[in-house]
């Protein structure tokens, strides 16, 4: 049961007939992991945050520079040089008290990063690279755990979640190679502020709908993309590359040993 002053922060959201006092109590007893405080990471964080959920997890090995400021919302001019794991901590414990935090001022190594896989109801990819996506990929998967994963550069975003208990395919199957041929960093290309909110909104969303109601309301293994200048949206099925080495007889043969 939510007490008084739960009611009042979260009236709105409970009053979602979806949700309701059940669903917000799902929230607060859930554990999130978020791997990347840049702007994917920021906005996923603050929305669940301000959604309730119970206890938040956040890593990332980087401080905050000036030119991070345009999209990554949840730092100040006065937070330049800081660790940006604890300026967003500090950021979601100003706006939710609730919400217990847990930082990680580090890139996470497999061994770790296992170990707060298996602890999480539901893993958030904010990362800006290739390999961190397949080592988190990879773990989801062996781990059967949840993965919604995001990303955007210059005007377009993507997102794509993996419920790796209800299908097949992967994000390895998506993007089968360990480094893109293109400029994949914003400081090699640039980088749309809005564009990066809108991906990290939808992926809080998802994480919303997993947690309070218990399931994804929407097709998983679904790419959706996102063209900022049109404003178009498009979506791919995901098929499972059968040879993958995660997903496919080889990875889940590996897996089995």
């Amino acid at each position: 049961m939510l007490n008084d002053e739960q009611f009042l922060r979260y009236q709105r959201q409970v009053a979602m007939p979806e949700i309701g006092e059940s669903g917000q109590a799902n929230l607060s007893e859930s554990h999130v992991l978020v791997i990347g405080c840049g702007g994917l990471g920021c906005s996923v964080a603050l929305f669940l945050a301000g959604a309730g959920v119970g206890k938040l997890v956040i890593s990332d090995d980087d401080s905050v520079d000036i030119s991070n400021l345009q999209r990554q919302i949840a730092f100040r001019t006065d937070s330049i040089g800081l660790s940006k794991t604890k300026m967003l901590a500090d950021q979601i414990e100003m706006l939710n008290p609730d919400v217990s935090v847990r930082t990680l001022n580090k890139r996470l190594k497999e061994t770790q990063l296992k170990l707060e896989v298996s602890l999480a109801d539901i893993i958030i990819d904010c990362t800006d690279n290739f390999s961190s996506r397949h080592l988190v990929n990879r773990i989801c998967f062996e781990s059967r755990k949840p993965l919604v994963s995001g990303a955007a550069i210059g005007w377009k975003g993507q997102f794509v979640v993996f419920d790796y208990q209800q299908a097949n395919g992967c994000y390895r199957c998506l993007y089968p190679f360990d480094e893109s041929q293109q400029a994949s960093k914003c400081s090699d290309s640039g980088i749309i502020g809005p564009v990066v909110g809108t991906i990290g909104n939808l992926q809080a969303l998802a994480a919303i709908q997993k947690l309070a109601m218990g399931k994804f309301q929407f097709p998983t293994h679904m790419l959706h993309s996102f063209d900022g200048l049109s404003l178009g949206w498009q979506q791919f099925a995901i098929p499972q590359d059968h040879s993958c080495d995660v997903c496919g007889a080889s990875g889940k043969q590996n897996l089995g040993s």
